[in-house]
């Protein structure tokens, strides 16, 4: 019986991943037929970004596993009609593009970089930053992108501290967990990363009462989801000088319309949804290994909690 994949995505994906996909299939050994379109209970996989068209998996009778094309899941874990196996994205080149980004602006924040590149008018500031040892991080998410952007840090000299809601033991970071974790993990952030996942519980975490543990002047950067912050305390924090800088990545709304004060406001980074995206020829290697793993009766890769919500 022929094996049958459906990439379920916008004809624009189907562009940049039927050639990386269909290579990867053919050196994983796995022998599929790669559609765009088939009869619902003829599909064995789907292959899948949550803004595609199917919604409703009810015909998908023979389906195995949906596999999803991104690293969040927070728009199909929901689905009431999603009973079988859902995989989410962890792919090296995702991982590799967030840690090069949350170095990046870490280290501009760390270094000051705004105030030279920016302060372009003929006054000498001759401050020295301190050394990476005497700023210290605090990185919100341990999963596969929290965990390597922090070990990253660490290997530069950061002391960073890392919350997650169960109880973690990574090599380098201190490890916190649980709401009173979560209040020691901010009290110590000199820098906020955030790379939570969307959940009930992580919506609005930070917000007036949160954002008021951490140190005066701290700076933040979010590259996780945006509506992790409440726009507003945010806002209020920055106007104060509470929270020095914000370097934002994610937004409630995307794109970030014209009128939002994020655009305007002197304390606030905004950038375009960049800090990372799946590789298609990386990712297309994973999805092989999970269809591969799929069809041999072994375990699939990065399974998703539809408790936790990821």
């Amino acid at each position: 019986m022929t094996v049958n994949v459906l990439f379920a995505a916008r004809p624009d994906h189907w562009r940049t991943y039927e050639t990386p996909l269909k290579r990867a299939l053919a050196e994983a050994g796995v022998d599929v037929n790669v559609v765009t379109e088939a009869p619902p209970d003829q599909v064995d996989y789907i292959v899948y970004a949550p803004n595609s068209e199917v919604q409703d998996f009810t015909p998908y009778t023979r389906a195995k596993a949906v596999l999803n094309l991104w690293a969040g899941v927070e728009n199909i874990v929901g689905n009431p009609t999603l009973k079988i196996p859902l995989a989410r994205m962890v792919d090296h080149g995702l991982t590799q593009g967030m840690v090069e980004w949350v170095t990046g602006h870490v280290l501009r924040h760390h270094l000051g970089m705004d105030r030279h590149i920016l302060g372009q008018d003929g006054e000498w500031r001759a401050e020295a930053p301190p050394l990476a040892h005497q700023r210290r991080v605090t990185v919100l998410g341990l999963g596969a992108l929290g965990q390597a952007c922090a070990q990253m840090l660490v290997q530069l000299g950061f002391p960073v501290t890392g919350w997650s809601r169960r109880p973690k033991d990574i090599a380098g970071l201190t490890c916190l967990a649980g709401d009173d974790g979560l209040e020691a993990a901010l009290r110590t952030a000199d820098i906020l990363v955030l790379l939570l996942p969307l959940t009930d519980e992580t919506e609005n975490l930070l917000d007036a009462r949160t954002l008021a543990l951490l140190p005066e002047g701290a700076m933040i950067v979010n590259p996780g989801r945006g509506p992790l912050i409440d726009d507003d305390a945010l806002i209020d924090a920055l106007d104060r000088g509470h929270v020095a800088h914000a370097t934002l990545d994610v937004f409630r709304q995307e794109p970030l319309p014209p009128e939002h004060p994020f655009w305007a406001h002197p304390r606030v980074t905004v950038t375009p949804h960049i800090a990372s995206e799946t590789r298609p020829d990386t990712a297309a290697q994973v999805i092989a290994e999970n269809i591969r793993r799929g069809e041999a009766g072994e375990p699939f890769l990065h399974l998703v909690d539809r408790e936790s919500g990821y």
